[in-house]
């Protein structure tokens, strides 16, 4: 099966009230923990890059890894840019095979977000690929995306409408109380459903998404403080809260720290049981399939888009 755009998995999940999983990937190991979880749920994929994880992995690398992700379990997988910071960037990934981009104009003003994802869209469209924009600003730091607490701020229900017109864009991610990293609340976690609720009377079947949408798993917390680490107070987005909202608008699901709590405590875990080895495949095997299994969980208990490859 070849590489898909979000335009139809994102109408089937709306229709079947479940969100897709977008997992973002840097390494062998990572893309393959996401996608061999997702064929033992056979469930549709968003693999997901971001720019420093193109940097860090290069492109051509990672497209030639999931290409062999893609011969390996012919589920329907998209290709997603994570927050592409410019038309360049956007561009660059278009050309370069990705079947959907993210341009985040989100710290600009609004009309200068329209004109930027509007020039976005039209070169990706012309080549079938979907994009999908931002509405209000999460805090929280993902790669070279750092946004301090004072400078967040909720989307506003009565610009979509005219934002989504106005750009064409596909799908729209929307600021409610998620934050990126795995440290995102200092009290009772709580999610502005009532802005999601607003959001989809204005634009009915229209695709939302969710950024910062780890639920930062206690058991992996845990496991890195035991074995030499240090998370004190870290808190995600419970599971249930999000279960609720992919069975709303919510079609996307971004997932990313959680990823990463189970492949750095596996790691941790190891070496500290078995300071002389020294082979990666002994270490990063574990770390594997402790993503893979996390992946698991959220297709089924979270995303619930388990058997709808």
């Amino acid at each position: 099966m070849p590489l898909v755009n979000t335009k139809e998995m994102f109408r089937k999940a709306y229709e079947g009230g479940y969100a897709i999983g977008a997992f973002n990937v840097n390494n062998m190991e990572i893309i393959q923990g996401i996608t061999e979880g997702a064929k033992m749920e056979n469930a549709p994929v968003i693999l997901q890059v971001s720019a420093g994880a193109r940097k860090y992995a290069k492109h051509v690398y990672l497209m030639k890894m999931i290409e062999a992700a893609l011969a390996d379990t012919d589920l329907p997988i998209a290709v997603h840019l994570d927050h592409g910071p410019d038309f360049e960037t956007c561009k660059s990934c278009i050309d370069g095979g990705f079947t959907s981009v993210m341009i985040d104009g989100s710290h600009y003003s609004f009309e200068e977000n329209i004109a930027l994802t509007k020039k976005v869209v039209d070169y990706a469209h012309d080549r079938g690929v979907t994009v999908e924009a931002e509405l209000g600003r999460l805090a929280g730091v993902e790669d070279d995306v750092k946004v301090s607490a004072e400078d967040s701020s909720y989307t506003r229900p009565d610009e979509v409408e005219e934002f989504a017109t106005r750009t064409g864009c596909d799908s729209l991610a929307i600021a409610i109380g998620t934050s990126h990293g795995a440290f995102k609340f200092t009290g009772e976690p709580h999610l502005r459903f009532d802005i999601l609720e607003e959001v989809q009377k204005r634009l009915p079947g229209f695709p939302i998404v969710l950024h910062g949408a780890s639920s930062v798993i206690p058991e992996y917390v845990d496991m890195i403080n035991q074995f030499g680490g240090s998370m004190p107070g870290a808190q995600g987005v419970p599971e249930n809260m999000l279960r609720q909202a992919a069975g709303m608008a919510v079609c996307k699901i971004n997932i990313d720290s959680d990823l990463r709590l189970a492949f750095t405590a596996l790691i941790r875990k190891h070496l500290v049981e078995h300071p002389d080895h020294f082979d990666p495949r002994q270490y990063l095997g574990d770390a594997r399939t402790a993503l893979r299994d996390m992946v698991r969980h959220k297709i089924v208990h979270v995303l619930g888009c388990n058997g709808k490859a």
